[in-house]
Formats: structure tokens, C-alpha cells, sequence
């Protein structure tokens, strides 16, 4: 990770989503010495953000919220110069068609506020299921795309916001092993996965922050694909699950091209492979 200069005043970064990710991303940049604004759903977890070092907010976004919800996202982003908007769709949206209504309001509230850069946390779901390599300009944002993230991420294009996708996420709390256990009949068994842990998910936020590197769509995604049928016994083997078996004769898949972001960030992943990821789950 790039430190700053010591003499340098880190302008305040805020994190709209401190769950799964959020959370070691914002205890991240309090490391890195980011003044960080944080928000959570879970009231129990104001204490835990406080402690962190991160300044706390109780925030339920809506579609239509209410006129308590509206003050705090205004309260939250007062001051900040960097919003990190990481709300999955099927959480405060309540549904992927809801998203990019949600996420209207939100960029409505960061231009008020003068907010000067999003960094949208997306994802590689963006992409047609079809055997190839998909690269970012597979799936375009635009405000009136089929897919409810292609709108919401339209909402963020320029050269003042970032985009990144995350491939599937794995890490502590998170192990693969679980997805598939026990099922029979699995399709896709040769099909590439596509994964990314934790810590290079964290690694690459705060690189791309520390760079500004505005004005992209990036994937982040591990370096190594191999089968659904090879990681996924893998990874119940791991827990000591049964593996799930597949259904002979079904190929295909997508796979995840990260190459734009390695070349800009410069950043060295560190669970590349994924399989050997499965000891840090």
C-alpha cells in the first residue's frame, strides 16, 4: 500500500456501507491517515465503528426516505471530498430494480454537499454469461440499460467518479466452501470462476484513492480461474463438507479480465490464487 507523505492533509473520506467490506476498508484508511465517516444500518455497531476511529452514522437508505434518513446522508458527507459508495443492490435497495432509484439520491446528496469524488463499488455481475474473456467495455453503462447496475453505475461516469466491479467475494466470514456444498447436479462444472478476496478488495480501494485515479471502470478480480468443479471441491474439502457433484456435459462461463486495474494501480495482489485463498477464509 502507497503511504502518504507525512506532511500531507488527508482530505475526509467517507463510507456509505460499513458491513463485510466497508468496515476493514474504513479501518484501512483511518490506518492510512484518512479522517473516515462511516455508516451502518445496525445501531450495535456504532460503538465498533467509534472505536475504530471512524466517525458513526445510523443511516437506512430507501428509495424514499424519510426527512431523518436525508439529514444524516447531508450530515455524513459534510466536508468529505471522497464518497466510497458501497451499497450492494439487494440491501438498501431492498430490490435490484429499486437500485439505481436509490443511488440517484445518493449522488443528488454528494453533489449538495460538494462532494468531489464517488468510488462506486460495483460488480462483475454486469457481464453476459457467455464463454470469453469480458473486459470493461463488455458492459456499458448507460442510464437506460436493461440491467438496474448498468443505470445506477451511469450515475457515476466522468472523469471526477470511479467504477469498480468486484468479482465474487471471498475472505473471513466469507469461505466459498458453503455456496455449494452438498448440491448435485451443479451446472457449469468447467466454467472459470471468479473470485476476489477481501484483502486485495481493501488493497485496491484504497490504492485507486491514494492514486486518484478518476475517470475509470476497472474490474478487480484474483488471476487464477480455475473450474467451478475444481475450486468448489476444493473449497468443501476444505471445511470438511461434502462437495457438490455436476452435471456432466455443461461448459461455459465467463471469465474476468483485471488487467486495466493491475496496470494502474501497480498493485500486488495477494491471494492471486484462489484456491490457496481458501487457508485465509
Amino acid at each position: 500500500m502507497i503511504q502518504p507523505a507525512p506532511s500531507a492533509v488527508l482530505r475526509p473520506v467517507a463510507v456509505l456501507g460499513c458491513g463485510w467490506l466497508g468496515l476493514p476498508l474504513a479501518r484501512a484508511l483511518v490506518a492510512a491517515g484518512y479522517p473516515v465517516h462511516g455508516s451502518t444500518t445496525t445501531p450495535g455497531q456504532l460503538l465498533t465503528l467509534r472505536d475504530a476511529g471512524i466517525r458513526p452514522f445510523l443511516l437506512r437508505l430507501a428509495p424514499t426516505p424519510t426527512a431523518t434518513d436525508s439529514d444524516t446522508l447531508q450530515a455524513l458527507l459534510q466536508g468529505v471530498e471522497t464518497l466510497i459508495l458501497n451499497v450492494p443492490p439487494t440491501r438498501g435497495a431492498g430490490s435490484p430494480e429499486a437500485y439505481p432509484a436509490l443511488l440517484s439520491l445518493v449522488a443528488e446528496a454528494a453533489a449538495t454537499a460538494g462532494v468531489a469524488h464517488v468510488l462506486l463499488v460495483s460488480s462483475t455481475g454486469v457481464y453476459p454469461d457467455e464463454a470469453r474473456l469480458m473486459q470493461e467495455t463488455d458492459a456499458r453503462a448507460s442510464l437506460d440499460a436493461n440491467a438496474p447496475l448498468l443505470r445506477a453505475e451511469a450515475l457515476f461516469q466522468g472523469s471526477a467518479h470511479t467504477v469498480v466491479r468486484l468479482s465474487g467475494l471471498m475472505g473471513p466470514g466469507r469461505p466459498p466452501g458453503r455456496f455449494l456444498a452438498g448440491r448435485s447436479g451443479v451446472a457449469h462444472g468447467e466454467a472459470p470462476v471468479n473470485l476476489i478476496h477481501l484483502h486485495d478488495c481493501v488493497g485496491l480501494l484504497v490504492r485507486i484513492l491514494e492514486l486518484g485515479l478518476w475517470g475509470h471502470t476497472l474490474n478487480a478480480s484474483a488471476n487464477s480461474h480455475p473450474s467451478r468443479r475444481t475450486f468448489y471441491t476444493a473449497a468443501a474439502t476444505h471445511l470438511s463438507l461434502q462437495p457438490p457433484t455436476f452435471a456432466e456435459g455443461t461448459s461455459g462461463g465467463k471469465q474476468i479480465d483485471s488487467t486495466l486495474i493491475r496496470d494502474l494501480t501497480r498493485y500486488q495482489f495477494r491471494h492471486d490464487d484462489v484456491v490457496a485463498a481458501l487457508n485465509f477464509c
